[in-house]
Formats: C-alpha cells, sequence, structure tokens
C-alpha cells in the first residue's frame, strides 16, 4: 500500500507522464457505473485520481451507488496501484483532482502546471503512521544517539520530529539512515537499525522483530497528517460548478455510509483488495472527518496542528530545513475552504 512516497522535482517526469486505463501495476484504472446516465457522461469529465488509502476508498461508493451523477458530478474516476503516479499525473495537469496528503501538495505545488488546491479533508491519520522502537527502547527520549531508519522528508519522518520536539531533542540527536519506507521497516526487522517510522502496512513488517514496540503514532498528533481532495486551481477558476459537486458528493458518500454500511463496507474492500481483517485495522487508524471538523481544520485557529494553515506552516518548514525542498510555496494559495462553506450555507 504504498501510500505517501514522493520526489520534490519530477518536471521531466511529468512531461512524458501519460494516463492510461489499464490494468496494469502502478496504471490507473478508470471506476464507473455501467448504468450511468447519458446525462452525467456528456462533455469533457474531470478526472479524479485516488489510490489505495483508507481514507480514499469511500470515493469507490460514488461510483458504484450513482453519486457522481445525482450531484452533477462528471467525474472519471482513476484508481492508482501507486500513490507516487497519482500525485506526478495531478502535477502534470494529466489529471484534474487527486486524492493526497497536505505535506505532499506542499512538496508539489511549485511544480504543478495548473496549480494545486485542498479543497476539503477526507479524514486524518489517527494511528497508521508510527514510531517503533527495538527492545530496550521504551520512550522517544531513548531513541537519543540511536539509528532510525525511515524515508527522509515524509510523513514518517514528520511525525519523528514531531514525537523527537515534544521529548527534548531534535533530529540531530539521533541517527537517520535515509531509507525507502519499505526498505526501512525491512532494515529494522532484521536488526539492522535501533528504530523505524512509517506507515502501515510497513510497521506491521517493523513490529514482526521480537521485542519491538509502537513508541508513539499519528494519534497522538491529531492533524498532523491530513489526507484531502487536492484540485487545480484551474479546475477551481474554469469549473467551480464541477469542484462543488466534487465536495458535495463527498458528504453523500459519508451520508450512505452511515445508512448503508455493510454494502458501504463491501464496495471499499473490494476496491482496496483487502481482507476483512485488514480493512478493519486500516479503517481504525483513519478518521473520517465530518462537515464541522472540515470547517475548523480549514481555519486559523491557532497554533495547533489541528489547523491547517498551521500545520502547512510547520509542514513547509520542516521541509526546507531538511532540504527536501528549495522553497515554501504560497500556503495560503494551497488551502480553500470556499466549497465546503457554500455546501454548509445549503444545508
Amino acid at each position: 500500500m504504498q501510500r505517501r512516497t514522493f520526489l520534490p522535482t519530477l518536471v521531466a517526469f511529468f512531461c512524458s507522464l501519460l494516463i492510461t486505463v489499464s490494468c496494469a501495476q502502478s496504471t490507473p484504472q478508470a471506476d464507473a457505473p455501467a448504468d450511468a446516465p447519458a446525462s452525467a457522461t456528456t462533455g469533457e469529465p474531470v478526472k479524479l485520481g485516488y489510490s489505495s488509502w483508507a481514507g480514499w476508498w469511500p470515493w469507490a461508493i460514488a461510483a458504484e451507488e450513482g453519486l457522481f451523477e445525482k450531484n452533477g458530478a462528471n467525474v472519471e474516476l482513476i484508481w492508482f496501484d501507486g500513490y507516487l503516479e497519482s500525485m506526478q499525473a495531478l502535477a502534470a495537469g494529466q489529471l484534474d483532482a487527486n486524492s493526497q496528503t497536505l505535506n505532499d501538495t506542499i512538496s508539489f505545488a511549485g511544480d504543478a502546471v495548473n496549480g494545486m488546491v485542498a479543497v476539503l479533508v477526507n479524514d486524518n491519520s489517527a494511528g497508521n503512521d508510527k514510531v517503533i522502537g527495538a527492545e530496550g527502547i521504551n520512550t522517544v527520549a531513548d531513541l537519543a544517539g540511536k539509528t532510525v531508519a525511515l524515508e527522509e522528508g515524509v510523513v514518517g519522518d514528520f511525525l519523528l520530529s514531531l514525537a523527537l520536539k515534544d521529548a527534548g531533542l531534535t533530529r540531530d540527536d539521533v541517527d537517520i539512515k535515509n531509507l525507502e519506507t519499505g526498505a526501512a521497516a525491512t532494515a529494522f526487522a532484521a536488526g539492522q537499525v535501533d528504530g523505524f517510522a512509517g506507515w502501515v502496512p510497513f510497521w506491521e513488517t517493523a513490529l514482526s522483530r521480537e521485542g519491538s514496540q509502537e513508541l508513539v503514532s499519528s494519534e497522538d498528533y491529531p492533524g498532523a497528517i491530513p489526507d484531502l481532495l487536492v484540485v487545480s486551481q484551474k479546475l477551481i477558476d474554469s469549473r467551480p460548478d464541477q469542484v462543488q459537486a466534487l465536495v458535495n458528493t463527498w458528504f453523500d458518500i459519508l451520508a450512505f455510509i452511515e445508512e448503508n454500511p455493510e454494502r458501504a463496507n463491501e464496495i471499499m474492500a473490494k476496491r482496496a483488495s483487502v481482507s476483512d481483517t485488514e480493512f478493519e485495522k486500516y479503517t481504525e487508524g483513519t478518521k473520517i472527518f465530518t462537515l464541522d471538523e472540515n470547517l475548523e481544520a480549514f481555519s486559523a485557529g491557532g497554533d495547533d496542528m489541528k489547523y491547517m494553515p498551521y500545520a502547512a506552516q510547520k509542514m513547509a518548514e520542516f521541509m526546507v530545513e531538511t532540504q527536501f525542498i528549495p522553497e515554501a510555496p504560497d500556503l495560503e494559495a494551497i488551502l480553500n475552504d470556499q466549497f465546503v462553506k457554500a455546501y454548509t450555507a445549503n444545508q
């Protein structure tokens, strides 16, 4: 379930990227109901990408149950086996919208040909991202002077940095071994390093090491890892009605889940290709956001990670400090709550 792996500069790749609909690995796949009304499929569809993260699986419900059409959203829903490819596609202008994290949006915003704007919070990671320690390492403070394997600049690294700060330490107090997240988990499980930071399912590999234990998780830092609906600025400027329709559809999806939980879970588990046990585990670590929680997250409520303006500032500072990006993008430009507010006004 590759999820949050990304690179800061992919311009050369962007120029050659083509979206093709097929069943190949790491290739987008179009999802649409067989009996979609003709009126909903006329004109140029909005290309919406999503990938395997529990907070984004609900989009499959809209495709299966005709909720896009109900809300006047003309959508081509495209599944990506590789999360990275979905972000590359949005940045290259090959998608109109995508499901991605706040930190990834900050990372890619500077290179996006049509801009990137978060218009909806799908969820927050609430335990699906963890820092793991070896036997004898019982607290984050115990990592001082130890080697931690992680993928630099991504959310595991950010989570570790937050936890180190709370323990009175910094990244300089630990030895960071920069590895792709899967390789980092494997290195930890093999006893080659003392700690690991990453997301599900990789921390499951890490925890297979005898005596290992969770030191901290995203549940301890509400708001630190928000997962979003991100659209291009071009789409907002040219077709704001379709952006609104996407946001409206999302809240209809949540209502459907509440009213039809068994059917909703069946659709999502099938789309994600996970077992019942995995489905339950991944959804438990994902906090789906209500309308009120969306409004709060977008607001400049104060110095707290649950407020995205503040969280974005801290994430950008972290990525510049770690030289993951050369400079922070315009953070005000990547957050737009007008569509959530418009939905609220009509309730």
